[in-house]
């Protein structure tokens, strides 16, 4: 990384540059406390709040999330790399090395004398360069039995191969038609619990479970039934009790009430799910019956079970039409059972949408909350690679860019070219900084892999983390998806110009936005 050094005297450097160094500083300080977790050979970073509670993890996205920045340019690179982890799932610490190295290389070239708006100029042009290099390298993944597939999960998994594996089973029941969906998001199927098995149900986990004990376990198969309201009878308006007429029609109230309940029997129903409270009456009815049923069931998971089970969701007044539309509107499972060890409840084998839950087992609340990161990111990798192809991983990537952006900066003319000697020098930053933290040089070993690829003609050629030599990263099974790449570089390329345009830093006046001012005595 270039030392930023002024060419001028101290006003020169210590004033004119006085907000761009002070910004580079604290996006440096953001970066060097994560960069040193990229990799396979990256370590963990403990985090410890004023209680002394801990968290160990090298999950970029956690560390920024829980880091306590005060800096308006650190705040900035962090909130741009927790959207880069809520857009596509993983790349966080690729975003934070990448931008780091885009913003020192770039204060830099304005120190020297650049013109900032040239920087960013060419800041712009090579990052187009590159992403277009990206893109011509991504290799298609074109069936679920790809096993490209199963590696993308396990890199982004951090090596936990039962992970993986249960990503990629998870995949394969939801479907490619799914995958490719990009309203799906297959991370939001994992689910972690302590003492639970791993494992994937082809089906729903609720958090609810049955209304009481005296209602069975389980029903195999289930015909369900979805109220979308509270299943009780009608209320009266407060005080009506105390005159005849609002007492009569509280009686009124309660026998459609009853009439309901009966309605809802005679469907031969096995399992209620209402989005509110379940009255004591319908209770009852229901527990002599042998119904299981769950109250305040949130409106995600009505709306997720309706799906999967091909159910129609119904108000308080559609009870009143007759069984044969009730039960019109039920939906279907292989199988519904409540786990009364760990708490929750299985909706399977659905005859709507097909879906799945990924349940990852943890030994205690901490092992629980990072397994579940994990599988997240591997599942999240696993979707995008499907959906938009492969890159060989371990920086091979960034590496191979490097020529289309070189090719770039032949054509163009003027000071842009300093811009994108800046994209340049951070395209070996993954590869370096993932080398340096499995203890080789990241100099020597960056110019071996690029002198390599040169050489052989093959992208996917990067340095073997456990040897040290060259390597091809796809026989390595090393591959990263397209899209974290491209979002990778995206972010941090707009992180860098926010910050390489800052001039001046000032603060603002509290108080509202428009407050009118004084009028002169």
């Amino acid at each position: 990384m270039t030392t930023l050094k002024s060419s001028g005297g101290k006003a020169d450097g210590d004033e004119r540059f006085a907000a761009l160094l002070n910004n580079a500083g604290a996006v440096r300080a953001v970066a060097s406390s994560v960069e040193g977790t990229l990799g396979a050979k990256g370590l963990n970073c403990m985090l410890v709040d004023r209680f002394g509670n801990t968290t160990i993890t090298n999950d970029g996205s956690t560390i920024l999330d829980r880091m306590d920045a005060a800096h308006p340019a650190a705040r900035l690179l962090i909130h741009a790399a927790k959207a880069q982890e809520k857009a596509v799932g993983d790349g966080t610490t690729t975003t934070v090395v990448l931008a780091n190295a885009l913003i020192q290389e770039g204060a830099a070239q304005i120190v020297r004398g650049v013109p900032a708006a040239k920087v960013i100029e060419g800041l712009r042009l090579g990052v187009d360069a590159a992403l277009a290099g990206l893109k011509s390298l991504a290799r298609p993944v074109s069936s679920l039995k790809d096993p490209r597939l199963l590696y993308t999960a396990r890199v982004a998994a951090r090596s936990q191969h039962d992970i993986a594996a249960l990503v990629l089973e998870a995949a394969r029941l939801v479907g490619a038609e799914q995958l490719a969906d990009p309203a799906f998001r297959l991370q939001d199927l994992v689910r972690a619990e302590e003492g639970a098995a791993n494992e994937v149900i082809a089906g729903l986990l609720l958090s609810q479970t049955r209304l009481n004990r005296l209602m069975p376990l389980s029903a195999s198969p289930a015909r369900l039934l979805l109220i979308d309201d509270a299943l009780e009878p009608e209320p009266v308006k407060e005080g009506a009790l105390s005159t005849e007429s609002g007492f009569a029609r509280y009686l009124e109230n309660e026998r459609l009430f009853r009439q309901q309940v009966a309605q809802i029997l005679d469907t031969n129903v096995q399992a209620v799910l209402a989005a509110r409270n379940i009255h004591e009456i319908a209770e009852e009815a229901m527990t002599a019956a042998g119904i299981i049923a769950f109250r305040r069931v949130s409106a995600r998971d009505m709306f997720r079970v309706a799906v999967h089970t091909g159910a129609r969701l119904l108000k308080r007044g559609g009870l009143n039409r007759s069984a044969e539309e009730i039960e019109a509107a039920l939906g279907r499972a292989e199988r519904i059972e409540e786990d009364e060890r760990l708490e929750f409840t299985r909706i399977e084998g659905g005859s709507g949408r097909p879906t799945a839950t990924i349940l990852v087992g943890a030994a205690t609340a901490e092992v629980k909350e990072e397994r579940e990161r994990i599988a997240r990111d591997g599942a999240s990798a696993a979707q995008y690679a499907f959906a938009e192809g492969v890159l060989p991983g371990g920086g091979a990537a960034e590496l191979a860019a490097i020529s289309a952006v070189r090719r770039r900066r032949e054509a163009a003319q003027g000071m842009a070219i300093y811009g994108i000697d800046c994209v340049l020098e951070s395209l070996k930053r993954p590869a370096a900084q993932m080398t340096a933290n499995a203890g080789f040089n990241p100099l020597e070993k960056v110019e071996e892999a690029m002198a390599a690829q040169s050489r052989e003609a093959n992208p996917a050629l990067a340095i073997d983390l456990d040897t040290g030599q060259v390597a091809d990263m796809e026989r390595l099974e090393v591959i990263d998806p397209l899209r974290v790449k491209q979002a990778a570089l995206k972010t941090a390329a707009e992180v860098a110009e926010a910050i390489l345009s800052i001039q001046t830093v000032l603060r603002r006046r509290e108080g509202p936005e428009n407050a009118p001012e004084s009028p002169a005595s």
